[in-house]
């Protein structure tokens, strides 16, 4: 059950990091990212790794497209 709620956490934050990727809208990466850590810990909690797994990966699109835009853009 947490794997799923991890799983479906991952979802909507990718739905916001997703087109965040467009240049000048990097400042969603930061309403998305609390909606990540809170996958990370439900899928930590599971007993299998698959919706934790999933949240790292959106973590790192998310992080790496701030660091691109120096944290804003």
């Amino acid at each position: 059950m947490l794997n799923l709620l991890s799983i479906l956490f991952g979802l909507v934050s990718l739905v916001v990091v997703i087109p965040a990727t467009i240049p000048l809208l990097g400042w969603a990466n930061w309403f998305a990212l609390p909606l990540i850590v809170i996958g990370v810990v439900l899928g930590q909690f599971s007993s299998s790794n698959g919706g934790r797994n999933f949240c790292l990966i959106v973590l790192l699109i998310a992080a790496i497209r701030l660091s691109l835009g120096g944290g804003l853009i």
